[in-house]
């Protein structure tokens, strides 16, 4: 696999394993009454970004030297 090749894959990955992670954890304002005046009740109270993203790209980078073991055996044949 190219440079490019595993860029593409990596930031693919990420952005996936991101969306799948994202709303592990959360809970929404209005599950412990704390709502905050001007603000939708399912609004996140912590969302734990910085810990989303760092999951997101460990998976990805697992993901994408996956990719790179694999792809060049399989276009081998």
């Amino acid at each position: 696999m190219s440079w490019a090749g595993g860029i593409i894959v990596f930031v693919l990955a990420w952005w996936i394993s991101f969306f799948a992670v994202l709303p592990i954890g959360v809970k929404g304002q209005w599950e412990d009454a704390s709502t905050v005046p001007g603000t939708e009740e399912a609004a996140p109270k912590n969302p734990m970004l910085l810990k989303k993203v760092l999951w997101a790209s460990a998976g990805s980078a697992v993901v994408t030297a996956l990719a790179a073991l694999i792809i060049p055996r399989v276009l081998a044949l």
